[in-house]
């Protein structure tokens, strides 16, 4: 799942006349950033969730000349946030494990980190296994860090802590039904998140590569001239 429907009030003026999803980065949207990875590990389906400019953002996935199939969960009619938007789409992503992506987040692999993140999954151990970055090195990302990760995989938050040394960098695999039991209506993914970590089911990797944050112009603006100098 693709989590597109956000306002992107942070990104204004670049959203001013479009969605987040479709402001540039490297001469690609961000959306196809994240739908190109996705490709990349194999996904054949995605569904993605659309607000904010919806028809524009239609039109450019109906556009796409590369994978994954494109089903549209919409949210024209309330802005779900990521868990009421994870909830609404369930039925539409079947039973099995999903990738859930944010499209404002770009990044370089040294490695493969969506293949890294599927070898860690097991769901008779985990809730949700998320994709994490160094806060050092990262564009975009001004906060105090979100997790402590051990050795064995298993995540714990910050809490009362001055900082921590990961950061969530927008992809994580769950189940498709791990919020069913969340409110109609709008909320956020972290509660649940936080309801696994205490129970000893919130794990995680961290990428082995440059991660960018891309939720304002400024973030923009950095994003494209360090894949600019990569290129």
């Amino acid at each position: 799942m693709v989590l597109a429907a956000g306002l992107g009030t942070r990104m204004r003026p670049l959203t001013n006349d479009r969605p987040k999803a479709l402001v540039e980065v490297g001469g690609r949207a961000l959306i196809d950033h994240v739908l190109d990875r996705l490709a990349d590990a194999g996904v054949e389906k995605a569904v993605v969730n659309v607000h904010w400019f919806a028809d524009r953002l239609e039109a450019h996935l109906a556009a796409r000349g590369r994978g994954p199939e494109i089903v549209i969960s919409d949210e024209r009619a309330e802005l779900l946030e990521t868990g009421g938007g994870l909830k609404k789409a369930a039925p539409l992503l079947g039973s099995d494990p999903v990738f859930v992506a944010n499209i404002d987040s770009v990044w370089t692999d040294n490695g493969d980190a969506l293949a890294d993140l599927s070898r860690l999954w097991d769901p008779q151990r985990m809730d949700a296994a998320l994709l994490l970055a160094r806060r050092e090195g990262s564009i975009g990302f001004e906060g105090d860090g979100d997790f402590f990760l051990a050795d064995d995989g298993h995540l714990a938050f910050r809490g009362d802590a001055p900082s921590a040394p990961y950061a969530y960098m927008g992809v994580h695999i769950c189940r498709p039904d791990y919020v069913a039991d969340g409110p109609d209506g709008p909320f956020s993914l972290s509660q649940f998140w936080r309801r696994s970590a205490a129970e000893g089911r919130l794990f995680g990797c961290v990428l082995d590569g440059d991660w960018m944050h891309v939720g304002d112009p400024q973030a923009r603006d950095e994003a494209e001239a360090k894949l600019t100098r990569q290129a």
